[in-house]
Parts: structure tokens; sequence; C-alpha cells
């Protein structure tokens, strides 16, 4: 039997009937008033305000994995896949009597022969498109198949993929890491010989803090710049919380570096991480705080900056 990690059930429950018909089945809907919808196979199966009912089989539900396990009979394992890609379900094995911990086997979603929605998605975000060019010809960022997303890669020292988030190149937000992945290695693009390194939250505020550095004139390709793929969840008593994984590994496997400078968002939840990585590793670097000038993170201030704007979406689940 597959295993599928508890937080990747929760975020394919997340996912409503409305949203997955609009964005992989459209030629499925139908509008019957403005906030109601029928589908075309079943013309008795009603959509509204994010409930869903089969009513001449008095069957209903509250999302897509509802739908596709109960209405068109998929197993629960394959409708899982079908929503989050077949990087959210592990294939099953057998475990030795062992405490020894296995290592982890990342699963990649299939590459598409293009990226031009990755393109477009990330030039949205306002990313500089010599940026975007750079991420992809050296396989950090790649399109997948078959839904699209874009796909951020993390290696190790010996350049070996081990760890990938994925996100939607669409107004549903979806959102999370690949089977397999080992946040150790986050998505970074850090090479430079600089006594510096550059944290951030996510992906899209690194590359939006590159963009920045790109629009002053500065070499972005000089700068350490690590993602923590997500908010860093600090404890109450900050000399209690822990050092992040990716950052642990990145300052281990870098003993150069002596300045930490830590780019997070200005939100409670940002201002308590920076504060308990001042207070964590004050004694053995350099730590600055510095946050986005305006707006909630680096993207946000980066829109501001080029005059986009962007539709606030509610999302699935954050790149945590």
């Amino acid at each position: 039997m597959p295993y599928i990690a508890p937080e990747v059930i929760e975020q394919a429950r997340q996912i409503d009937l409305l949203t997955y018909l609009q964005a992989y089945e459209p030629d499925e809907l139908v509008r019957i008033s403005p906030n109601n919808y029928c589908t075309r196979t079943h013309d008795s199966l009603k959509i509204s305000n994010g409930k869903w009912m089969w009513w001449s089989h008095r069957i209903g539900g509250y999302n897509a994995l509802d739908y596709l396990v109960k209405v068109k009979g998929i197993s629960f394992v394959e409708a899982v896949e079908t929503l989050m890609g077949g990087a959210a379900v592990m294939p099953s094995v057998v475990c030795a009597a062992s405490k020894k911990e296995q290592p982890k086997v990342l699963l990649l979603p299939d590459r598409s022969p293009s990226a031009d929605k990755v393109t477009e998605y990330l030039f949205g975000r306002g990313i500089d498109y010599a940026i975007i060019e750079y991420c992809l010809s050296h396989g950090l960022i790649y399109e997948s198949l078959p839904y699209h997303n874009a796909v951020f890669v993390g290696y190790d020292r010996e350049h070996k993929p081990r760890y990938a988030a994925f996100r939607a190149t669409n107004s549903t937000r979806i959102m999370g890491d690949c089977s397999g992945s080992d946040k150790h290695y986050s998505f970074r693009i850090a090479d430079s010989k600089s006594e510096e390194l550059h944290l951030f939250e996510c992906a899209i505020d690194l590359l939006s803090f590159a963009t920045l550095e790109l629009m002053e004139g500065r070499d972005w390709r000089e700068k350490n710049l690590v993602s923590l793929s997500g908010v860093y969840l600090s404890k109450k008593r900050p000399e209690e919380s822990k050092t992040p994984m990716a950052l642990s590994q990145f300052l281990g496997d870098n003993p150069h570096i002596r300045k930490v400078t830590l780019h997070f968002d200005n939100d409670a939840a940002g201002r308590s991480a920076s504060m308990a990585l001042k207070t964590k590793l004050g004694d053995q670097y350099e730590i600055t705080d510095r946050p986005p000038q305006y707006g909630k993170d680096y993207n946000d201030f980066l829109c501001r900056r080029l005059g986009i704007s962007r539709e606030k979406h509610s999302e699935r689940r954050e790149e945590r």
C-alpha cells in the first residue's frame, strides 16, 4: 500500500471541487446561475458555496477529493495523486527491524518540455527574465507535468537533487514539498565565495531580492542566497529555538561564512523568527535583520516598486 504523508492528504482535502474543475476540467463545468454550477456529465450534481451534491444518488461532499472518490470512482490514493501530482505518493517499502533512519528518496514530478507557464508566472511576479533564465538553465526551476506547476529544486554538494517544492502557476495557489524532500537542502543560489549569507523564508522572496539587486546595478551572483522553504517557527523563548535545517546545513558546509543577513517577512512570525536567530547565532556570526522596506515580504516589495498589482488569493498550503 503506497504511503501518503498526512500533510499531503490535508492539502488535497483543501481543494474545493469548483477550483479543481476550473483548473483541470473546465469543459465539465456548466454554469446555471451566478454562484451555482452543475457538471456536463451529471446534470443533477450541483456545486454551490464550496459544497457539492449529487442529488440523483444522494451523495455530497465539500472538496474535490470526495468527488474523485465518490463520483468518478477512483481509489483514494489515485485521487490524491490526481490532485497533488505523483510526487505526493510514496511507493510502499518493506522496513527492516532497525531504528536506523533510511535516507529519503526524492520523487520529482515529470518535466514539461517547455517552461512557458513557469516563465510567465515568475515574470508576472516581477522576477527578472535573466534570473528566470539562469534558474531554468541550471535546473534550479522547471515546469512539471501534468499540471504545469513551478518546481523549485535544491541540491547537495555533489549536485544531487535532495529537495523540491511545487507551486501552482494559476490562481489556485496550491503548493507544497515533493515527497522525499530533505529540508537541509532547500532551494538556494549559493556558490559565491562571499562571507555573507542572505536568508529568506521562501524561493519567491529569494528571487525577488535577486531582482532588486539587479535593478540597483549590483551583481546578485556574487551573493549566497538561501531559502528556508517556509517561515521559521521560533519558540516563545528565543534561546530555546532550534536552528533551521537548511541554515545549519549551509553553515556547516561553508565554514567561511561570517555574516548572516535575515530577509524575513514584515509580520509577527517573521519578526519573531529574526529575533530568535539573532539570539541563537549572535555569538557566532554577525547577524543583520533586513526585512523589506515596505510590504509584507520581498515579492510584495518588488511588485510595488514595479507597479505590479497582484490579486490576493488564499493559499491552499503555505510553503512551510
